[in-house]
């Protein structure tokens, strides 16, 4: 399944991602909280686990075309790499309405599973130095753990550098 998917399942977003991951067998791996996981931050308190295994899905347009960039909880996206990475000339981040209509997803629960085919999805290369890795599953309070290389099975994601360290 590696560098494909498939367009938009089940509708919901909780069952869209229970669906796109029962493939690999991960289906019931997702956590639900009783409290919000929409920053990195949240989610990394709240999973327990270093902010840089938070796998962030950040939307950006460029040049009119929906990009969502998975950037590293302790980074941030560089929007510079991210519109070279999509072939454009720059990148903006896309406000709520275009993330809802690009992924089907609202923000602070973006999931980079069943996405529509025309989305191109960016993997900060940072990700790789975690075993697991933690991504939204389609709420703001759900995460599933995974391995780096099933992140990039499952989203059809291209390995690109594409995160900045945040300035101290």
């Amino acid at each position: 399944m590696s560098g494909t998917r498939p367009g938009p399942g089940p509708s919901g977003s909780a069952a869209r991602v229970r669906a796109a991951l029962a493939h690999i067998g991960l289906a019931d791996a997702i956590v639900h909280f009783d409290r919000s996981t929409k920053t990195a931050a949240m989610a990394a308190e709240v999973m327990g686990c270093d902010l840089g295994q938070i796998a962030k899905s950040l939307v950006f347009v460029v040049d009119g075309r929906p990009v969502l960039a998975l950037v590293a909880g302790d980074r941030r996206g560089d929007t510079a790499a991210i519109a070279r990475e999509a072939g454009g000339i720059s990148a903006s981040f896309a406000d709520a309405d275009t993330v809802r209509s690009a992924t089907g997803y609202a923000i602070g629960g973006v999931s980079p599973f069943d996405l529509p085919e025309d989305v191109l999805v960016l993997v900060d290369e940072s990700l790789g130095r975690f075993e697991i890795v933690y991504p939204a599953a389609g709420t703001p309070s759900s995460m599933v753990p995974m391995s780096f290389q099933q992140l990039l099975d499952v989203s059809g994601g291209r390995v690109a550098p594409i995160g900045e360290e945040r300035p101290r």
